[in-house]
């Protein structure tokens, strides 16, 4: 069998398709609902960090480092498998949900702290001086500056999250790198892992594209 009839099937590859769709549906879904939980999470959990009584400050802290140092594998494994050994079940969905989502949240969190702090403090001192309430000084004020900053990493950080997606294959959820495996494991070919790091590179490589820009776009700006 040559090298692309091992690699690159086409037939195998068509046949793989439909599953290969599903399975990134399933990716879709997973990462929209860690996104959205984990960025707005981040952000509560920043103003939290910053701005809270000293021992919600340091309780914050603590969930930023240690969910920033633990591998988000190690998380989703504890989640699915350890907690119903104290009562707990939660489904593959939900596991790989709440893994995500709190690892984005920890992630997202330092971004929106180094966002905010970016702020000059004359800002703040200035609001204070007109006497502005504190949600009106980081609703108008603080956090429209902020999300200018803090755009490109959580684009990033988004596409990381993406990525991480494939670690859901551990708790059975089937999404595309499971649904690849499953088809290259029905055909004995291993075309439809080629297919599924196709489609993980055409979804991913302009998003990629995208933070570089927006890199750029910050630098240029700010140097002005």
């Amino acid at each position: 069998m040559s090298l692309i009839d091992t690699f690159f099937n086409a037939g195998v590859m068509q046949d793989a398709l439909p599953a290969l769709l599903r399975g990134l549906l399933n990716t879709f879904l997973l990462a929209l609902a860690a996104i959205g939980i984990g960025v707005p999470g981040g952000l509560l959990i920043a103003l939290v960090r910053l701005y809270a009584p000293r021992v919600f400050r340091l309780l914050a802290i603590g969930f930023i480092d240690i969910f920033r140092a633990a591998p988000v594998l190690v998380v989703m494994i504890l989640i699915y498998f350890a907690l119903p050994f104290v009562g707990i079940s939660l489904s593959s969905w939900s596991s790989a949900i709440l893994a995500l989502s709190i690892v984005m949240a920890a992630y997202s969190a330092e971004v929106f702290r180094s966002g905010i702090e970016s702020i000059p403090k004359g800002q703040f001192e200035a609001a204070a001086a007109l006497g502005l309430p504190f949600r009106v000084v980081m609703h108008k004020i603080v956090l429209p500056q902020a999300f200018r900053v803090v755009v490109a990493p959580t684009t990033s950080n988004c596409v990381s999250m993406f990525k991480d997606t494939s670690l859901a294959s551990t708790v059975a959820l089937p999404e595309l790198l499971k649904e690849a495996n499953n088809a290259q494991a029905l055909f004995a070919n291993p075309s439809p892992l080629i297919a599924a790091a196709l489609i993980y590179i055409a979804i991913l490589w302009p998003m990629v594209r995208l933070v570089g820009l927006l890199e750029r776009k910050f630098r240029s700006e700010k140097g002005h």
